[in-house]
């Protein structure tokens, strides 16, 4: 290792406060520090020459694959002409105008408007305080409730981790805070009646989601909130006619639908939405990472044509709306936005994740599930989970102290491919790049089952 790569981990380690990560052993030097250097296509390289076939997006987000110099082009043009100005008052730029349209013209059917911040989590900040917004205009102060599931995640703000259903972003946060309410996580695989069809399972969650709100009362009862099909917490596909069954219960009561689609959104799973992939009908859809690609720090909260119209009588009442943030619609975050969009056409990004991602879905469950401590395999489009169990005919799953999942995962690295150890269970997580090939996708399926075979024999 050079000096310079020496100075830049002490560095790190004395200075840098990482996201997501153990501080102890970080600061320590008991875990590896990794500086990434740069990247291309699928692929990531660190500063000491280690390159990586990144399985996982960064975060399920660099959807057009790293090194796209239309993107770069677009965030340096944008920033010689105009790196800044605000979208306050009427105020806008022809990329965010622009990018406006394009997703508006992608959403899907009774969506009307955009409103832009940077990330997942201070969209899902604005979804709130629109539907808190929404009701007091309709009369209906104590409709604020919002109910979300468990392992569902949407962010890791006040409130936005409060929606989220993962222990990790609660504990010793003092989350979650009122008036989130969570529901049973549409986890087929981990249903307590394994006597249960799916159409039965998911009866039993729109059954156990009335339940809650026939407890609290509809009239408390604003909103629901899900991603298509559960990222973080597992990378779980709904069982079958889970939204079909939930929407109703929403229907019946009067509750709006917000659609969190930062991972699906713009052709994770095969289709432009989730919610036009599993039947939605949202009021409201969230979006982030793949709107850049994450090329730049963007994020938008779509609003339906039933709420804009209500929102509008509101301002017609009270005058502008009290929200907003300095960097909303930022125009070099969108600028890289539309070159995105316009490269997941060009590249036929969707489709693609739609033919390799089933593809890679089939040749990862050939490999491995067969293996005596895989209990599934599972996912959509281009996400793919593999869940390790210790005893399969039992369901009987392993002690999380022996770090099944981790361990796995460290293996698949050694192995050149980057996989990621899903939270609350052992689980490893696949969402690689919409660009991934077949032959990449064999690369994939080859690594992890050597990792697998690695940990846990074969």
């Amino acid at each position: 290792m050079s000096e310079h790569s020496n100075e830049m981990n002490a560095w790190d380690r004395d200075h840098f406060f990482h996201p997501s990560t153990h501080m102890g052993t970080h600061a320590r030097g008991e875990t590896p520090t990794r500086i990434i250097g740069g990247g291309e296509g699928v692929y990531i390289t660190d500063t000491n020459g280690r390159t990586s076939l990144d399985a996982f997006a960064g975060l399920y987000c660099v959807n057009v694959g790293y090194g796209r110099q239309k993107i770069s082009d677009a965030i340096a043009n944008q920033a010689k002409n105009l790196a800044y100005y605000h979208a306050y008052v009427g105020h806008g730029t022809e990329a965010s105008i622009t990018l406006s349209k394009m997703i508006i013209d992608r959403a899907p059917e009774g969506m009307s408007r955009v409103y832009f911040g940077l990330s997942g989590s201070d969209a899902n900040e604005t979804n709130i305080k629109l539907i808190w917004y929404y009701n007091n205009i309709l009369g209906r102060p104590e409709k604020k409730k919002i109910i979300s599931r468990w392992r569902g995640y949407h962010g890791s703000g006040v409130m936005t981790g409060s929606l989220t259903g993962l222990e990790l972003f609660h504990n010793l946060f003092d989350l979650p805070r009122a008036p989130i309410l969570h529901t049973e996580a549409p986890y087929y695989f981990r249903r307590e009646d394994r006597g249960q069809s799916e159409e039965q399972f998911s009866q039993h969650c729109a059954d156990k989601l009335e339940e809650m709100i026939l407890a609290e009362g509809p009239d408390t009862i604003a909103a629901f909130i899900g991603e298509p099909i559960l990222g973080t917490g597992g990378i779980v596909p709904p069982p079958q006619g889970y939204w079909q069954k939930i929407q109703a219960v929403l229907d019946k009561y009067d509750i709006l639908l917000v659609a969190d689609e930062v991972v699906t959104g713009f052709g994770r799973l095969g289709s432009m939405f989730g919610s036009d992939h599993y039947g939605m009908k949202p009021d409201l859809i969230t979006i982030a990472k793949g709107l850049t690609s994450a090329y730049a720090p963007l994020s938008g909260s779509i609003v339906s044509d039933r709420m804009w119209r209500v929102l509008v009588e509101g301002s017609d009442k009270m005058g502008a709306i009290g929200h907003g943030w300095t960097y909303s619609a930022h125009p070099i975050c969108a600028a890289a936005g539309v070159a995105n969009l316009e490269l997941v056409d060009e590249l036929g990004l969707v489709e693609n994740s739609a033919t390799t991602g089933a593809y890679f879905r089939a040749e990862l469950a050939k490999a491995v599930a067969g293996h005596r401590n895989v209990g599934e395999v599972r996912g959509d489009g281009l996400m793919a989970a593999v869940e390790f169990v210790e005893d399969k005919d039992d369901r009987k799953f392993f002690d999380p102290g022996k770090k099944i999942g981790p361990q796995i995962s460290a293996a698949l690295l050694e192995r050149g491919v980057i996989g990621r150890a899903m939270p609350q269970g052992d689980i490893l997580g696949f969402a690689p790049p919409l660009c991934l090939t077949r032959e990449e996708a064999d690369i994939v399926v080859k690594a992890a089952a050597g990792a697998i075979e690695s940990v846990l024999g074969r």
